[in-house]
């Protein structure tokens, strides 16, 4: 359950930042950081596929721009 909930909130949150950042390629490193950074919210305790998700965008639109 925990790994669905993880896995469905990044692909979700990677899939609205490609498509409002089109010059993102999908292989770029920011969903390695994504999936980092919210596998710490979910052991967190943020357990919420759309609560992970608003917190994955949010964090992938504070990531430096070359990251």
């Amino acid at each position: 359950m925990v790994d669905e909930v993880l896995r469905k909130a990044v692909d979700t949150a990677w899939t609205v930042y490609l498509a409002t950042h089109g010059d993102v390629d999908v292989a770029d490193a920011r969903r390695c950081l994504l999936e980092r950074h919210l596998q710490g919210k979910l052991e967190a305790s943020q357990s919420e596929t759309e609560e992970l998700t608003c917190s994955g965008l949010a964090y992938l639109d504070r990531l430096p721009k070359d990251e």
